[in-house]
């Protein structure tokens, strides 16, 4: 007879955005997978303002919690970034802080951080190490949302070397997948240029103007690969991940470790949307920092590799992108 395991208890905050959805996937495709017990918990807007630090205290007092994913998040692409830069400091900010501090006070010891690489410094050294954080400037176009991420890992650091709790870290790089937002100005590189370019096909446009000289170098990891690392390094036992990871540079890099140029990636997109039209390059539009590729080496030493490859990625996002375009994510 096999003893069923006592049921978890999570938190996920964000859970209908991009990463937030997928970490749900994830965790209860491994509950099944793995006969375990998981109660998910979660709140839309309407029901829990992050923003409203009693709200998020109650919330966490009234409920028994055990571990917490905190996906939750104000992003967006290079325009939004800088057209809202107080938005995305302040909005992130207060977000981290009222989880991560009410988390605490309700006596939830496993966290989980999720940042962006965008926290290293625009001229890092390639592939950018986690021992490069707040070692140079960071790239002026996104620098607001960084150091509200960077905020976030501290705090985590904090807790933990104060209060003894468990609160880890993940840095992902680019990522792309089902439920990611399509709007035309405010959307990261990948789904802009997917609605861009299938727009151009369904209009049977000559050409598609894409922002920058096309080549800057990104590296894109598919959002199902992230949130497998992220229920990877959640469930690392403590010891282990202890043992491997220095207490005030506790995050760790998420990517493939592989990068491609802006021009290679719109010429897949296209190949994948079917547009035969021509690619065309605005260099007088701002395209951020000229390369931000992940050194991966300790998610690697730790167990974990991602599976999904860039063009099998933009297949399956190109086919959500069909499927659900009537009820995309535009905000």
């Amino acid at each position: 007879m096999i003893n069923n395991p006592a049921t978890k208890t999570i938190y996920l905050a964000g859970h209908n955005g991009m990463v937030g959805s997928a970490i749900a996937r994830q965790l209860e495709a491994d509950a099944s997978t793995y006969a375990s017990r998981i109660s998910l918990i979660t709140r839309d807007r309407d029901q829990l303002d992050l923003g409203n630090q009693q709200a998020v205290q109650d919330f966490f007092q009234a409920h028994q919690i055990d571990e917490v994913y905190l996906c939750a998040a104000r992003v967006g692409g290079i325009h939004a970034n800088s057209e809202y830069p107080a938005d995305f400091i302040y909005n992130n900010l207060i977000i981290e802080s009222n989880v991560i501090n009410a988390a605490f006070r309700g006596g939830v010891q496993k966290l989980l951080f999720l940042g962006s690489s965008c926290i290293y410094p625009r001229d890092c050294p390639q592939p950018m190490r986690e021992s490069a954080l707040l070692t140079g400037p960071l790239e002026p176009t996104n620098e607001p949302y960084a150091i509200a991420k960077i905020a976030g890992i501290k705090l985590c650091e904090s807790y933990n070397r104060q209060h003894g709790t468990d609160y880890r870290s993940v840095m992902p790089t680019n990522l792309y997948g089902d439920n990611d937002n399509f709007h035309p100005q405010n959307s990261h590189v990948i789904p802009a240029l997917m609605r861009r370019i299938h727009e151009a096909k369904i209009n049977r446009a000559k050409s598609v103007v894409i922002w920058g000289s096309g080549n800057v170098m990104r590296e894109f990891l598919h959002v199902d690969d992230m949130a497998g690392a992220s229920v990877f390094v959640m469930n690392l036992p403590t010891r282990d991940y202890v043992e491997k990871i220095d207490p005030m540079l506790s995050h760790i890099n998420i990517g493939t470790g592989q990068d491609v140029t802006i021009a290679e990636l719109a010429s897949t997109l296209a190949s994948v949307v079917g547009y035969q039209g021509e690619l065309e390059f605005d260099s007088t539009k701002p395209e951020g920092a000229p390369r931000k590729l992940l050194d991966v080496g300790k998610l690697s030493g730790l167990g974990w590799d991602y599976k999904i490859s860039l063009k099998e990625g933009l297949e399956k996002t190109y086919s959500w992108y069909q499927n659900n375009i009537d009820t995309k994510r535009e905000f």
